[in-house]
């Protein structure tokens, strides 16, 4: 759909210079989503992924994210090998509701209440990000992470339209249950792509 430099907004590399390649297509349906335009696949242009790779290197950063849409509905092992030839890290954001494919440096899991997660995604998240919506997110958060790997990092995210009603219930939640982080999406409150 698009590909960018910028700053990551969220999460555990939050903060930090990274090329997102967004690819089209999603079938999860988010109510919230912010580029619901990334949900047809064949609206969006195909790339070379010499193409990809070669934009990705020569924005200096060492940080791809792969998103989407739902970028693991693509099989993605020839990508992550092209990148990783050119010597950056490749990161995947994903709702987890396919296989992965390819090799991935961090896996950002932020599954979704509107399609179940695939099974085999738990072991391999290195970040667990639950958005929160309702305060009835927490404890689905909770039983998520009971299936996430023992060194996933664990990050709870205000939706943003939600954010003023949410943040607040955050916070008491992480002070409460301190293996919890919170993750702000701080793209948003800086304005930047």
């Amino acid at each position: 759909m698009e590909d960018f430099y910028t700053i990551q907004g969220e999460g555990f590399y939050q903060g930090h210079a990274a090329y997102f390649v967004r690819l089209g297509g999603c079938d999860v349906g988010c109510v919230w989503c912010d580029v619901k335009e990334s949900w047809d696949v064949e609206s969006h242009p195909k790339m070379e992924i010499k193409d990809i790779v070669a934009k990705a290197k020569s924005s200096g950063t060492e940080i791809v994210v792969v998103t989407g849409g739902e970028p693991a509905m693509h099989n993605l092992a020839s990508l992550t090998a092209a990148l990783r030839e050119a010597g950056l890290k490749t990161n995947i954001e994903t709702s987890g509701v396919y296989p992965l494919t390819g090799e991935w440096d961090w896996v950002c899991f932020s599954p979704k209440k509107f399609k179940a997660p695939h099974d085999s995604v738990f072991p391999l998240a290195n970040e667990l990000k639950v958005i929160v919506y309702h305060k009835s997110d927490l404890a689905w958060a909770e039983e998520l992470a009971s299936r996430a790997n023992t060194s996933c990092k664990l990050f709870l995210q205000p939706e943003w339209s939600k954010e003023k009603e949410m943040v607040p219930l955050i916070i008491d939640y992480v002070k409460a249950n301190s293996k919890w982080q919170v993750s702000l999406q701080i793209h948003k409150y800086m304005n930047i792509p």
